[in-house]
């Protein structure tokens, strides 16, 4: 691909020199912000301020009226100037530019300054206006802006790409009662009767799409992070949960703050550092400077949080943290390398996490976090690269998923295995310096880190970051007596054309009492493994047991029975993985046999991560890849095992995990009264934690089996805290067991203003296809498809995945698999990044459909 930076520089000299202006074309105008249009931009604009002015009154159903002034710098005055506002023209009550009162020309998603008003050198544009709220997460008594990657344009009008970063002055008219929170520190604030009204600071160089506030019926604590007093905005009315996780959040982000300015060697580069947690947030959290977001639920942890729910508490506060210095000092050119900004996020949080934890537990969680995440995605038909193109900012959205926050990190992990710690961090240090509060490319970062290493990086990542899939690898051991004469590792592509993946991979020979670890070269497509001849042939074989390998690995059958004896946890979960992914991909074990290999380790796997993974893995064979008449003839020895299992497992945490997947596979009466009366009386058995969202959950459970939704009613009046009550109220109809309920909340759906809040959305979804729902749910699929366009068009940038997995995931009928079939041959002209997506999270319902005649 071409580097953008050298376009921009080719172009300008163009620009500046010898009359060229004539020859550069006027940009095109047409729906959201073309590359071409943010190239044209990025050449004429320079010092861009924003003085933006909000009143955001109590009631949530009148409008919030706006001001806005921009200031900026423009070199070339020959063509009209395009405003990015995708709103209604009539909101704009009044526009001026450099003094001179202007009508509004708003045509295509944009607003159009002709240049007769425009000048060379200082512009000045002043609107009044009412805000778009499609951005502005607007609920009762709170608000929240969300701009990325490219909705800031919804909200006000602005120059909304990457690449041309801005000051913001901001100022808040709110309700008396409510707090806020900014990029920028408070200068001032003035109460007059039930108003107050805030004055920030001048932001520091944020993009449009890390332009941020906060306001509402929050509670405001204070702390340190580092040496900053820290502003935390909340909404957690739990005083045992806050007092256990309060002090502990500070906590994280300084020590993730910590790690990141002695491996970066850039002190924490912005005035300001605050956050706030908000209740049903659509991602886990956001890298706005000075006002993180994170989901509520993510950072308020009681005393029975589970080793994952640590674990993913630390890992998001780390990884927040770093977009600090990876996504918002350096920032990429165009969402073409979104990637970048996250795949350092996730890895400096992991490697944060290292440090504080120690490499064996960092390597477990390194696998279990990534891996099975991007072979969810790399497996399928609709893989993507992780650096992807991108035409129009409108798309960018499309661009996320498990690819870029997954398959990016480990990429990154073997990269810096291959140059080594020490000259990876000089080159990513080098990278920050140089484009600190500037834009950068991925091209322009591998540049940098080829100076530091012996190998060519610019092969290595042609397969790695601009090609999908993942190679299948295979061996062959010859043995003269008892003694290996040969060992060959062969790899070749899962699908596609012929590449190889060159990478450093483990793999572990098991004798009686001991075993040895080799590391192997993986750099072409057969391999002679030389180290291994000449020593005794093993009882097992087990590959990539150091579990920093990427790819479908072979399996030693023997390994079977002896899976348990394994010492190390890491190889333990290497090899769960790929017992899972060659089942799958319907080599060496069926998924009934498999079912049953996980079911005889539940009670001699010790690892909380280990048993979370299989327990998922059990459920997700359980419901989606065995037949329902397999289903019901395995039912109650399942219920059994996990019971009993739970019982003789010591620790809470693991007791919790084998009393979830109980909970979840359960279809015996005995086992649904059983759990009604934990349910009922809230008692649980010995050793086991159960919380308020256990208990919601359990609820659910209970009323999908045995239909009584007055369950759901008495759930309801134990849940104080209100923004709890509402996802349990919002969620309740799609749980009913009346069917006309059911159809009303789909049918409800279709509106987006019952699709505000996303993550309920999913929630909800992932019940009314319970795979207990499905004759009646199978109805909804073809219109869930035919949503699938508004859906990108209309909601944030994860939402498309999670429609499609929560709606499909446990299909495995013909008829689910005919709908998604006639949908895309009806569509061939559909997005191909949302067709991508579609077969995506269809995946295991095409595997399906294999498995089960097999």
């Amino acid at each position: 691909m071409v580097n953008l930076r050298n376009t921009i520089a080719i172009l300008a000299l163009f620009l500046i020199s010898c009359s060229g202006a004539k020859y550069f074309s006027e940009p095109i105008l047409e729906t959201g912000v073309s590359k071409k249009l943010a190239i044209y931009r990025k050449l004429t604009l320079s010092n861009i301020n924003y003085k933006i002015g909000l009143d955001i009154p109590k009631n949530r159903s009148e409008i919030i009226n706006a001001t806005e002034e921009i200031a900026f710098q423009l070199r070339l005055t020959k063509y009209p100037l395009q405003l990015d506002f995708r709103e209604d023209a009539k909101k704009i009550k009044s526009l001026e530019v450099n003094g001179v009162s202007v009508a509004v020309d708003h045509r295509e998603e944009h607003l159009i300054i002709d240049s007769k008003y425009l000048k060379q050198g200082e512009n000045i544009i002043g609107l009044s206006f009412e805000a778009g709220e499609a951005a502005l997460n607007r609920n009762s008594d709170y608000l929240y802006t969300l701009f990325v990657p490219d909705r800031a344009r919804t909200v006000f009008p602005c120059f909304d790409q990457p690449d041309l970063k801005a000051t913001y002055n901001l100022t808040l008219k709110i309700p008396a009662d409510w707090n806020a929170l900014a990029n920028a520190g408070l200068k001032d604030s003035v109460v007059t009767n039930d108003c107050k009204t805030y004055r920030f600071n001048t932001s520091d160089t944020l993009s449009t799409y890390l332009f941020a506030f906060a306001v509402g019926k929050f509670t405001l604590a204070n702390g340190k992070v580092g040496n900053m007093l820290t502003d935390f905005l909340y909404r957690e009315t739990d005083s045992l949960i806050i007092k256990n996780s309060l002090n502990e959040v500070f906590n994280i982000h300084s020590k993730s703050l910590s790690y990141l300015e002695q491996w970066t060697g850039i002190p924490y580069p912005f005035q300001k550092f605050g956050f706030v947690a908000i209740p049903d947030f659509q991602f886990g959290g956001m890298e706005h400077v000075g006002a993180i977001q994170y989901k509520s639920s993510a950072l308020f942890l009681d005393e029975g949080a589970t080793k994952d729910q640590l674990n993913g508490r630390n890992n998001l506060i780390a990884h927040e943290t770093a977009h600090m210095w990876f996504g918002d000092l350096v920032t990429m050119n165009w969402f073409t390398d979104v990637w970048m900004k996250e795949v350092f996020a996730n890895f400096m949080a992991d490697k944060s996490a290292e440090n504080i934890t120690g490499k064996e537990a960092f390597d477990l969680k390194f696998l279990i976090d990534h891996f099975p995440a991007a072979y969810g995605v790399d497996r399928t038909t609709g893989s993507n690269p992780i650096r992807q193109d991108l035409d129009n900012l409108k798309d960018a959205g499309t661009l996320y998923g498990n690819i870029i926050y997954h398959k990016a990190p480990i990429m990154m992990r073997q990269l810096e295995r291959l140059m080594g710690k020490e000259k990876f961090q000089l080159g990513v240090q080098e990278y920050l310096k140089k484009f600190a509060n500037k834009n950068a490319s991925w091209p322009e970062l591998i540049t940098i880190l080829d100076k530091h290493s012996e190998h060519d990086l610019n092969k290595w990542n042609k397969v790695w970051v601009n090609e999908a899939g993942r190679p299948l690898v295979d061996y062959t051991v010859k043995a003269v007596g008892n003694k290996i004469s040969k060992f060959i590792i062969k790899q070749k592509p899962e699908y596609g054309a012929n590449r190889i993946w060159p990478q450093l991979i483990e793999v572990t020979l098991y004798y009686p009492g001991y075993s040895k670890e080799l590391t192997v070269s993986l750099n072409n497509k057969e391999v002679r493994l030389k180290a291994a001849e000449g020593m005794d042939v093993p009882s097992f074989v087990l590959f990539n047991s150091s579990g920093q390998g990427y790819g479908l690995w072979p399996l030693d059958k023997k390994m079977f029975n002896e899976i348990y004896l394994v010492d190390k946890p890491l190889s333990r979960a290497a090899a769960y993985i790929s017992l899972y992914e060659n089942m799958l991909s319907g080599r060496y074990i069926k998924p009934s046999d498999l079912l049953n290999l996980f079911v005889k380790g539940l009670d001699q796997e010790k690892e909380e991560l280990n048993l979370k993974l299989m327990t998922n893995y059990i459920s997700s064979i359980y419901w989606g890849l065995i037949s329902a008449s397999e289903r019901t003839g395995v039912s109650t020895s399942l219920e059994s095992n996990l019971w009993n299992s739970m019982q003789k497992q010591s620790l809470p945490n693991n007791k919790k995990v084998l009393f979830k997947t109980y909970q979840d596979i359960y279809l015996s009466a005995n086992a649904g009264e059983k759990l009604h009366r934990i349910w009922e009386s809230q008692k649980i058995p010995a050793g086991l934690k159960l919380t308020e969202d256990d208990y919601t959950s359990l609820a659910f459970s209970l009323v999908l089996r045995d239909g009584d939704s007055s369950i759901l009613g008495k759930q309801l009046k134990r849940i104080s805290n209100g923004d709890r009550r509402k996802r349990f109220e919002f969620i309740m109809p799609a749980v009913s067991s009346a069917e006309t309920k059911r159809d009303a909340f789909f049918k409800s759906l279709e509106l987006k203003s019952n699709r505000e809040k996303e993550s309920n959305v999913g929630a909800a979804l992932y019940y009314l296809h319970h795979p207990l729902r499905q004759t009646s749910s199978f109805k909804y699929l073809a219109k869930s498809l035919d949503m699938l366009a508004e859906i990108q068009k209309t909601g944030d940038i994860f939402f498309p995945q999670n429609w499609l997995q929560s709606t499909f995931g446990y299909y495995q009928s013909a008829e689910a698999l005919k709908i998604v079939q006639d949908f895309l041959e009806k569509n061939p002209r559909y997005n191909p990044k949302l067709k991508a997506k579609i077969l995506q999270c269809s995946d295991n319902l095409f595997r399906a459909q294999k498995l089960l005649k097999e």
